[in-house]
C-alpha cells in the first residue's frame, strides 16, 4: 500500500489554517457573527472539516459498496474500489494527525517548568 507523507498533510493543514486566518476584512466587520466565525475557521473547526470529510469519504464509499454488491447497473467496480481507496488513504492521513498531535501534547506536557 501506499506510504502516507504524514509532514506534507501537516504543511497542507498549516496552509489551511493561514488561509482561514487571512480572511478579508468586510468579514470581521460583520460583529458578533465574525466572533463565531473565527471560532469555527480556528483549529478547531479545521479539525472538524477534516473529520467530516473523512466521514463523508467513508461514507460514500461504504453506499457505493452496498450499490454494487445489490447489483445496480450504474455502479462499476473501479468506482467501488477507487472510493474504497481513498476513504482508506484519508482515514490513515487522520490517524496520523492525531498520533502526532497527542505526541505534540505529551511531549509538551513532559517539558519541565
Amino acid at each position: 500500500m501506499n506510504s502516507i507523507d504524514v509532514n506534507r498533510v501537516l504543511s497542507q493543514i498549516r496552509t489551511l489554517q493561514a488561509q482561514a486566518g487571512n480572511r478579508p476584512a468586510s468579514a470581521a466587520a460583520a460583529g458578533a457573527p465574525a466572533a463565531e466565525g473565527a471560532a469555527a475557521n480556528g483549529f478547531s473547526g479545521l479539525l472538524k472539516n477534516a473529520v467530516d470529510s473523512v466521514a463523508k469519504a467513508q461514507n460514500t464509499a461504504g453506499d457505493l459498496q452496498k450499490k454494487f454488491e445489490l447489483g445496480d447497473p450504474n455502479t462499476d467496480l473501479a468506482t467501488v474500489m477507487l472510493a474504497t481507496s481513498k476513504s482508506q488513504v484519508s482515514f490513515k492521513a487522520m490517524v496520523e494527525v492525531r498520533n502526532r498531535m497527542v505526541s505534540a501534547y505529551q511531549d509538551i506536557m513532559n517539558m519541565p517548568l
